[in-house]
């Protein structure tokens, strides 16, 4: 039986989520790279991975750790042998709580942010950290956010800024308590790029940012654009120069073009911009909410949906990022969905074909995908939050 692993900061994404009865069938190529043994061992992998030059791969899991059921997550090794090793256990107090996604520095370093953790006087819990992983499991807190001007919260991983630091977001706080778009220089210092008003604006960003040439910054927010959505409004797709100067590029209405997009976006060498939303498209599926799409923003700022999720045996609300195919394909993940509701990994082609790679049946293969996929040689990598031998979750690969 799969536990509620899913705190009540991600209760967002229980709206709309329904299991279906009918059984899964595991995909060709699919295989469990590793399955998390206990609580000590690390729980609820909801952040995709990264690969070093010698193969070894790197990822957090949100929770367990050396707190077991309470505990605050963890950084790890796994080796191209399939040997895993725990680099970092979180305490929960100013070393952060809640680890998100990681990035790798020119020196080996693993660099991340967390979600809670760091001041004890922020919102009881504290407002998050970002942090820095040696490779022989050193944690060092690079900066503590304080909820105010400077945010709170951030969700995603870190951008390299070109400088030896990092761009980021934060999902909360800020100067209107909405969040922001920050760069952290290499001593420590944040500067605040642009912070989020609502309204026409953006709202709550939960994306990590990808950068043109230029140096300019794109992502997403969760709500936020206009008065849709119980007037939240419906998310954002934003620009922000490196000077800091934002501009919406496209507001969500809620309907067929999706809404609450919370992914990282990919962009393309024609400055074409792809990612997913994950309510919103066929708003009758999912509860009435809608089960996602995928999208395409243009250079010129017109969206086409490619494809929209029923919720269905096709999926329904991604939440990770896609990854884009040599064939121009798109590959993502949903987090429900898929014949059993456990989620699915799927591929988009430019005609808006739909095919599923595998279906998430909540046994030995996992269950519950939250983060992108890693293309890794032929096939993809990445983990699922629960599922796996002893229902901690999951590093699984699957073929194209």
């Amino acid at each position: 039986m799969f536990r509620d692993r899913r705190p009540a900061l991600f209760g967002f994404w229980l709206m709309g989520a329904t299991a279906m009865s009918v059984a899964g069938a595991a995909a060709k190529g699919y295989h469990v790279v590793y399955s998390f043994q206990n609580s000590q061992d690390g729980d609820e992998p909801h952040a995709g991975l990264i690969k070093d030059g010698r193969g070894n791969l790197y990822g957090t899991t949100f929770s367990g750790g050396s707190g077991g059921f309470n505990g605050n997550g963890t950084v790890y090794r796994l080796a191209s042998d399939g040997s895993k090793a725990q680099l970092y256990s979180f305490t929960g107090q100013g070393d952060g709580n809640y680890p998100n996604a990681l990035i790798m520095d020119k020196s080996g370093n693993l660099v991340g942010t967390t979600q809670q953790g760091g001041d004890p006087d922020c919102d009881m819990s504290g407002c998050g950290v970002v942090f820095e992983v040696a490779p022989d499991g050193t944690e060092t807190v690079l900066y503590t956010f304080h909820g105010g001007n400077d945010g709170g919260q951030p969700l995603a991983a870190l951008l390299p800024d070109g400088k030896g630091g990092f761009y980021g977001t934060a999902s909360g706080a800020g100067a209107h308590r909405l969040g922001l778009v920050f760069d952290l220089s290499s001593k420590g210092k944040e500067t605040v790029l642009h912070a989020f008003a609502g309204g026409s604006d953006g709202d709550g960003p939960q994306s990590a940012l990808v950068a043109d040439r230029s140096g300019n910054l794109y992502g997403t927010t969760k709500q936020g654009g206009g008065s849709g959505c119980s007037s939240f409004g419906c998310g954002t797709i934003y620009e922000v120069t490196p000077t800091g100067a934002e501009t919406v590029l496209y507001a969500f209405k809620g309907d067929a073009d999706g809404a609450n997009p919370v992914a990282s976006l990919i962009r393309d060498k024609a400055g074409n911009l792809y990612g997913t939303t994950g309510f919103g498209g066929d708003v009758g599926g999912c509860g009435g909410t809608g089960c996602g799409t995928v999208f395409k923003l243009s250079s010129h700022g017109a969206l086409k949906v490619l494809f929209t999720f029923t919720g269905g045996n096709d999926g329904g609300q991604p939440v990770a990022n896609l990854v884009s195919g040599a064939n121009g394909d798109l590959y993502g993940t949903t987090l429900f969905g898929g014949p059993d509701g456990y989620g699915v990994v799927f591929s988009v082609a430019a005609d808006g074909k739909e095919h599923v790679l595998h279906t998430f049946t909540d046994g030995d293969d996992g269950a519950y995908p939250w983060g992108a996929l890693l293309k890794v040689g032929n096939k993809f990598v990445s983990t699922a939050s629960g599922g796996g031998a002893t229902d901690f979750g999951t590093v699984f690969s699957v073929g194209k």
